[in-house]
């Protein structure tokens, strides 16, 4: 099979594409044709060393997400038959013509879903998901803050807002960014500039907002927790602006806030079946009916994978960048 392959820690020029074994699948695993997959940020920083593969999948070979055709079948396999529409997350190994996942791991393409669209659902839904959902407990009326809104993760999180009945505020340097998440049910567009967090506490009336999702880290964190209300909560699910902060302590006492974070990539089997089984079960629907889309910011095809990795670096894309052999 051909694969991306990360031939030393670097620049996208370390990025190759090379003929590699095709997996066998065990027992409980299904083989799949990959068409399409997606790049993320954590592909990003796998290829410059900053992000190791977890143990059992290829330390080389990026890729977290999948949608593909099932090409063959574990002995003890019986959820799934060959020729079925399937796409899923993955620790790595996503940017290969083949790959073998557990077969609950996997979610059905809904039929009116292109191949394209099909590849970036899952990790920026699911992340977003979980995010909301499990990390965060949100329910309906609660306000949430949703930073780099223009990001997979962020376009993913204003639409399960969205249908969810919850409001959201979204954060990001691009005045176009910020009115094309508006197209997808954004409530309130915040420019990130100095002294968002006031704009913040303004729309809310003075209280803050419930919840933040934040994908930027760094220097976003003190302002977080100016813009958090009483017993607010925060998920933190990306460093783009880096992973040291400063913070006043006494606010997270006096409004006795509660910060947590949260990976995907590293979680035990189990907890990702049961994630990707309840996300299925509960919001596959949506994207048949209309009422969630994959947002696609452009399609290129895998012997361009440098070039993607440079339009990601350069933070233009909104949405997803897919890749389709």
């Amino acid at each position: 099979m051909r694969a991306i392959v990360i031939t030393s820690p670097g620049g996208p020029e370390c990025l190759d594409m090379q003929d590699r074994p095709d997996p066998t699948p065990a027992r409980s695993e299904i083989r799949v044709k990959v068409v399409a997959s997606s790049l993320n940020r954590a592909d990003l920083s796998q290829r410059m060393g900053r992000y190791p593969a977890p143990a059992g999948v290829p330390a080389d070979i990026p890729g977290l997400e999948y949608a593909g055709e099932v090409e063959s079948l574990g002995s003890e396999c019986s959820l799934w038959k060959e020729g079925d529409r399937v796409m899923g997350i993955v620790g790595g190994g996503g940017h290969a013509e083949l790959l073998c996942v557990h077969e609950r791991e996997a979610m059905r393409v809904p039929q009116n879903l292109t191949w394209e669209e099909a590849a970036a659902i899952p990790e920026v839904f699911l992340t977003a998901y979980d995010a909301m959902f499990n990390r965060l407990g949100l329910v309906a009326g609660e306000t949430l803050l949703i930073h780099a809104v223009g990001s997979g993760v962020g376009t993913a999180a204003v639409q399960l807002a969205a249908i969810t009945g919850i409001p959201t505020i979204g954060t990001s340097r691009s005045p176009l960014k910020l009115d094309r998440a508006v197209t997808l049910g954004l409530t309130t567009p915040v420019e990130a500039r100095g002294g968002w967090e006031d704009r913040v506490v303004e729309i809310t009336k003075g209280k803050g907002v419930e919840a933040i999702v934040d994908l930027v880290g760094g220097g976003y964190m003190g302002p977080n927790l100016q813009a958090l209300a009483v017993r607010g909560r925060l998920v933190l699910v990306g460093l783009t602006a880096g992973a040291k902060s400063e913070l006043d302590l006494g606010a997270i006492l006096r409004k006795r806030i509660r910060i947590e974070g949260t990976v995907l990539r590293a979680r035990p089997i189990e907890e990702k079946i049961t994630l990707t089984r309840d996300f299925a079960a509960r919001m596959l629907g949506f994207f048949e009916s209309g009422r969630l889309k994959a947002v696609i910011d452009r399609v290129l095809a895998f012997e361009n994978i440098r070039e993607a990795h440079e339009e990601m670096e350069a933070n233009t894309n909104f949405g997803k960048i897919v890749l389709r052999w």
